[in-house]
């Protein structure tokens, strides 16, 4: 069974970093894309960054030049690492993986930043 198992969220002033991690229990080679989803209080979900397993990576403008998406394949691990953050960037976020026709969840980490 495919879990998903995140690390990395808290609390930092604005203009910190902070780094997210996904721990997957099958080889991250599994799914055609792997990534993070958040969602902050009263609005809809939205894809922050995601990665394709030859390393393709794209991201929601909002986080271009901030944030940073990357895998460790042989530890079955996607990073986000998050630079200059900033109040609006305080949401839930969420790790996922897919493999075309099912997608698979983490839990959620919360991520603060204050002003």
């Amino acid at each position: 069974q495919v879990q998903l198992v995140e690390s990395g969220g808290g609390l930092v002033q604005a203009g910190g970093s902070l780094r997210l991690s996904c721990a997957a229990s099958v080889s991250i080679f599994t799914f055609t894309a792997s990534g993070w989803y958040r969602q902050a209080p009263g609005l809809q979900r939205e894809l922050v960054a995601s990665i394709t397993p030859s390393g393709r990576s794209s991201y929601v403008d909002s986080v271009k030049g901030r944030f940073t998406i990357s895998r460790d394949n042989a530890k079955n691990l996607v990073y986000l690492q998050m630079n200059s953050l900033k109040p609006e960037d305080t949401a839930v976020y969420y790790c996922y993986a897919t493999t075309g026709l099912t997608s698979y969840w983490a839990e959620g980490t919360q991520v603060t930043v204050s002003s």
